[in-house]
Order: structure tokens, then sequence, then C-alpha cells
């Protein structure tokens, strides 16, 4: 892997951006929808049509909801058949987490869904920054089998949460993919590569997207008031994504 270089994982909820990470040389996608709540379960036609676009793998979000991730029944139930349509779709990998409501890693659901999962690789998301013990927590990935984890470091951004991540790295001794992700972008990139020895990072690349509406409604809002403009979209951009792995490339 050392001689490989870095791999860039890109998170994308749409086609567009899914053609524009593999073009800009990205390793490996994220795909979701509704990025703007983190990240949610994609469609299963989201899924089709962009595994038809690209070549690098497509990993794929299993989480029924934003917000926690603590967990119902009825919501497992629902993530247990969204990983077999995603399976039986062409997903390449999964990525998902519970937590308990004590902020300890879900073992007995985490272990449920990850067999369910079989024979697929899966990534642990962003729920471990919301855990109460991150070293407990990864020796628990370890056990349970995941092949890596996205993690800010427990902070508002993998720049911020570095110190963290760098240990993290030293604890998982390769046992498991430390992956950071959370506001990276091509200010800050070089800083968490170099400062912390990992050798994947995960990113959204964006840049924001006028709408091609002429006729427009200002005074209606799909989505709560806080939302993003109805006329605006966030699209991974393939320019930043080349300016990423050219960063990424020039770190030896």
């Amino acid at each position: 892997m050392m001689s490989e270089g870095f791999l860039m994982e890109v998170c994308v909820d749409s086609v567009e951006s899914a053609i524009a990470a593999d073009r800009g040389g990205a390793g490996r996608i994220e795909l979701c929808s509704s990025l703007l709540e983190g990240g949610i379960t994609p469609s299963v036609g989201l899924l089709q049509v962009v595994k038809q676009y690209v070549r690098i793998p497509v990993y794929v979000m299993i989480r029924p909801r934003g917000g926690d991730f603590l967990y119902t029944d009825r919501e497992v139930e629902v993530m247990r058949k969204d990983i077999e349509l995603m399976k039986a779709h062409g997903a390449d990998g999964l990525v998902l987490g519970a937590l308990t409501e004590d902020g300890r890693v879900d073992a007995e659901l985490c272990m449920e869904l990850l067999a369910a999962c079989r024979p697929l690789p899966v990534t642990f998301h962003r729920a471990f920054d919301m855990v109460h013990d991150p070293a407990v927590a990864l020796e628990m990935l370890i056990s349970l089998g995941f092949e890596r984890v996205l993690t800010s470091g427990l902070d508002s951004s993998a720049l911020e949460g570095l110190p963290l991540i760098k240990r993290l790295v030293e604890q998982a001794k390769g046992r498991i993919v430390i992956m950071p992700g959370g506001g990276i972008s091509e200010r800050n990139l070089q800083r968490i590569l170099e400062g912390s020895s990992v050798q994947e990072f995960h990113c959204s690349a964006r840049s924001t997207k006028d709408s091609a509406m002429k006729f427009r409604n200002s005074s209606v809002n799909m989505g709560a008031s806080l939302s993003a403009s109805e006329y605006s979209q966030k699209v991974a951009d393939v320019t930043k994504v080349r300016t990423l792995n050219a960063i990424a490339k020039n770190i030896v």
C-alpha cells in the first residue's frame, strides 16, 4: 500500500458527482443521498446508474435517516432490506454504524448487520465521532471485523481532530484502516496526510452549481427553512478532485 500512495474516497449523492470523482482520480466512491444531512441510504436506481458510469469501487451508505445512530427495531429492518438490495445491485462495499444510548459501538447490532453484508467489505462511518471512548470503540470495530473507520477525530473537522487521528493510527497498527474525513480541502489536505501517516482520506470535493431553472418561486421552500436554496446544488468538481489527488501524490 505504501508504494501505491494515498487512496482518495469521494462521497457523492449524484451520478454527475460520481463521474467527476472517477474522472478526477478517486480510488473509491461512497454513495449516499442527501449529503446535506450527512448522507443517508441512496436509492437502488442511483446505485444502478452510477455503476453503469464508473469503474472504481462504489461503497453504499446504509443509514435510514439523518440524526443520531441509535436505531429502533423497525429501522434495523429497513437497514437489513437495504443491505440485501444494494448487494444484489452491484455495491462493492457498504458503509454503516450504530451506537448504544450511552455512546458505545452497538456490538450486537453491528455484528448482525456485518453478517448480512458478507462477503462485502464494510466501513464504519462517522458515528465513530459520536462515541464516548474512541480507543475502546476502535478495538471493538477491529474485533467485529470492519475494514475501515471514517473519522474526523471526534472533532468538528479532520484538521481539528488530527491529534486523535494520529493516535488512532498508532493504536490500529494496521489492523483496521483509519480514514480521515470531515472538511478536507485543498487548503488542509497536505497537513492532514503529513501529520497522521494515514493511507486513505475522504472528501466531497464539491463546488456550488446554480440551478438551470429560469422561472423561480422564491417564496416556497421544499425542506426546512434552514435548508439550502432550492435553486443551487453542490456537485463534486472534477478540477477539485484532480487537485486533491495531485496534492496527495506529491507527498513522499
